[in-house]
């Protein structure tokens, strides 16, 4: 019997619990601003994995409201290739050419003639190369200042018996 009472009153209280009714209602109202930016132009990302490339990556974006653009490019490096390709040449045992090709550099060049070893001239080295650069001060690496200094522009040169060079200033007689 106590169990058909339980039953009764488990029954009875979900018909209880069942009937329950809810409504809610809600008015929203308001304004919605949509805030939309232009697109961001990026620039490219360039990537150079290589230790021995002699070339360096340069990239560059601009962006208006209306107009993006993006670019991106490699740039040479002459004077790294200069070194690498006068290395190279050394180490294949062309020492002179390696010399030569870095002469190619008003920086070395000076140097060179600093040191009292100047750059090589078409085979020549030493004294012989010297007094032809001298002659030839039009394929020197540093011709202008060159020129300038040894005062070239106001003086004629010539040759003595001996062939080395010597200067004249046409204004003194």
């Amino acid at each position: 019997m106590r169990a058909l009472i339980a039953i009764l009153l488990v029954v009875a209280s979900s018909f209880a619990f069942g009937q329950s009714t809810n409504t809610i209602t809600s008015t929203v109202t308001g304004t919605t601003t949509v805030d939309k930016t232009p697109p961001t132009a990026s620039a490219p990302n360039i990537v150079l994995n290589n230790q021995d490339v002699c070339s360096y990556p340069a990239s560059a974006a601009v962006q208006t409201q209306i107009f993006g653009f993006a670019a991106g490019t490699t740039v040479r490096d002459k004077n790294c290739e200069r070194i690498k390709l006068a290395r190279s040449l050394y180490f294949m045992g062309m020492k002179v050419a390696g010399v030569s090709l870095l002469c190619q550099d008003k920086r070395v060049f000076e140097a060179m003639e600093m040191a009292g070893t100047p750059c090589p001239y078409e085979g020549k080295i030493g004294e012989e190369a010297l007094a032809l650069w001298q002659t030839n001060a039009e394929r020197r690496p540093d011709e202008r200042e060159y020129k300038k200094r040894a005062g070239i522009d106001k003086k004629e040169w010539s040759r003595d018996d001996h062939g080395n060079v010597k200067f004249e200033d046409p204004d003194e007689d």
